[in-house]
């Protein structure tokens, strides 16, 4: 896994299940017509940037050494970011929302290293490195900011799933790709857009995931800062698209003041966004992370959190008031008035304390699930964590004594006991038993030919969260897709067109100063008609050398582009504004 990325201090301590997402960035692939496309979005977008986002953009793209002509390289940008720190890898397009944010709590920015087709230079559904390098990456050199985003990878990486979102996730993955590949029929993009259309409309309850994924959207992605009369823009996708960056700060885009109920207004990826959020500050982006935080099972527990872990068919952990924590995938909860009586999980299960797997307690010993009663004995009001070795031997609960223990929810646990483990203040968290049955009315739920009862021991749960407590406790090297960035075999045509950009970058960079641009002009006319950005570079080198009767020509074709595509129309003259407001500056 090595190979693929050059490590540094901070990509050492990325955990194995976060390394299987990252791909090589493969530089030499991006072609000239690639380059060009990053080199206009990157100038229009510190020209028009430079008037409208927070000033932590414009001082970030110097401090992390994002060049305005050249698309990033991840190695030279790791060099750099490891100064703020923090640190960036490549991966394919959308990765699963926890893995996303659990790189980000680990300081390292995920960059999705492709970059959008030049027919989708103002924006595209799909992560590119023009979103990831341009957008976020200058944005995290304020350190209050970049503070905010650890935190919510922090948190958010907790976040409980349902089923239907990984659902929705490989959807969305699958639009994306399809919206943004060379050839896709309209047919197949209208059908994977109803996909999506459908599930977003059929999730059910909104997960903790699907919540906190609104915030990050609002905030991470296209949030803005300051006052709601003159907003500054801070959100990746708004400083990585020239047409929503500007579409944002007008009248037509209503803007509220951001606060907790940002949380449930849900968002559509593939369409301008009609509404967005304005944080007077950093720091209340903090507070109000929090303030979702208190509502997660994270902080919560209870009946509730356990019956979300349930709902999501996924792996996750729940820990008891006594600091054990079992982790598995959870598919059943027995209640009494609003408690929890007994959870179960089924499948490999694992117990720890502190992140820490116990000792004989991992998927191997528990590869069939576990199943434990929680709260108090009936009739006692101490509750079995809270007794002292006295009270323990007064209640018959030390080794080698044959004991029935009948809790409040209805649970019974009948057999002989083995031995106990106590956590780092004395508490006893598990005791294990021989000879056990347990049951809950009628029902058995432990056999004593099923060999030992380990029993959890807690009064109640105080948190549920998704994912192991402890990373070695699985193997969570699982991560297979649905689908994968589509790239086609180039036509003879393409690559012609690409050798055209690839003559004008080199004679713009000095590499190569004998080519007739003249020559080009003619080639990009008589074969490669409605390309226009290529037309725009030309005309640069022209108006910067004064050559008025280049000028001219390139001007008219571009006229001609105009004429037969009218939506180019805006985004020529965007091109050449920039060309003579630098040469005017």
């Amino acid at each position: 896994m090595s190979d693929l990325f050059e490590s540094n201090e901070i990509l050492k301590k990325l955990p194995k299940h976060l390394k299987q997402f990252i791909k090589p960035q493969n530089y030499e692939d991006y072609s000239a017509i690639n380059q060009a496309v990053w080199r206009y979005v990157m100038r229009k977008n510190v020209d028009f940037l430079s008037k409208v986002a927070h000033k932590s953009y414009l001082d970030g793209l110097k401090q992390t050494g994002i060049s305005i002509d050249h698309i990033p390289n991840m190695y030279g940008m790791n060099r750099i970011l490891k100064d703020i720190g923090w640190a960036a890898v490549a991966v394919d397009g959308f990765i699963p929302p926890n893995a996303f944010m659990e790189f980000q709590a680990y300081n390292v920015l995920v960059i999705a290293s492709d970059i959008r087709q030049l027919e989708h230079i103002e924006y595209t559904p799909a992560p590119d490195i023009i979103h990831e390098g341009a957008g976020h990456a200058p944005i995290i050199a304020n350190p209050e900011y970049a503070e905010y985003l650890r935190r919510f990878g922090e948190i958010g990486c907790k976040a409980i799933s349902s089923a239907k979102d990984y659902e929705l996730y490989e959807a969305v993955r699958h639009l994306s790709i399809i919206k943004e590949a060379p050839n896709s029929s309209e047919k197949d993009i209208a059908s994977a857009e109803e996909k999506v259309d459908h599930l977003q409309k059929n999730m059910g309850e909104p997960s903790e995931m699907a919540l906190i994924r609104n915030l990050h959207w609002w905030t991470v992605e296209y949030g803005l800062i300051g006052s709601l009369e003159n907003p500054k823009i801070y959100g990746a996708g708004l400083l990585s698209s020239i047409g929503e960056s500007a579409w944002c700060m007008t009248d037509a885009v209503k803007k509220l003041p951001y606060n907790i109920n940002a949380t449930y207004k849900d968002f559509d990826i593939t369409k301008p966004q009609p509404q967005l959020y304005v944080t007077p500050n950093f720091a209340h982006l903090s507070l109000i992370l929090e303030e979702f935080a208190n509502t997660m099972a994270l902080r919560k527990g209870g009946l509730q959190g356990v019956q979300k872990l349930i709902n999501s068919n996924a792996l996750g952990t729940i820990e008891l008031s006594t600091g054990i924590q079992i982790s598995g995938v959870f598919t059943q909860v027995i209640q009494r008035e609003g408690q929890p009586s007994y959870i179960q999980t089924t499948g490999p299960t694992a117990l720890a304390y502190r992140e820490k797997e116990l000792v004989g307690h991992g998927i191997s010993t528990h590869n069939k699930g576990f199943g434990s009663p929680i709260g108090k004995l009936k009739g006692i009001n101490l509750a079995i964590e809270d007794m002292s070795p006295r009270d323990l031997a007064a209640y018959n609960i030390y080794e080698e004594k044959v004991v029935t223990l009948e809790f409040e929810g209805g649970i019974q646990v009948s057999g002989e006991i083995i031995t106990g483990k106590r956590n780092l203040q004395g508490k006893i968290i598990l005791i294990s038993f021989k000879n056990c049955t347990v049951s809950y009315n009628d029902t058995i739920l432990f056999k004593p030919e099923w060999g030992i009862y380990d029993m959890a021991v807690g009064k109640a749960i105080v948190s549920a969260f998704s994912g192991p407590a402890d990373l070695i406790s699985f193997d969570l090297i699982t991560h297979k897709t649905s689908s994968n960035t589509i790239h086609i075999k180039k036509t003879k045509t393409q690559l012609a067109l690409e050798t055209l950009y690839q003559q004008v970058r080199d004679y713009r960079e000095g590499t190569n100063t004998t080519i007739s641009r003249t020559k080009v002009l003619e080639q990009l006319i008589e074969n490669h008609p409605n390309d226009w950005l290529l037309a725009v570079e030309l005309y640069e080198l022209a108006y910067l050398g004064s050559e008025t009767e280049l000028c001219d020509k390139i001007l008219k074709h571009l006229e001609t582009v105009k004429q037969n595509k009218p939506e180019l129309g805006h985004l020529i003259d965007n091109g050449l504004e920039i060309v003579n407001q630098k040469q005017l500056s």
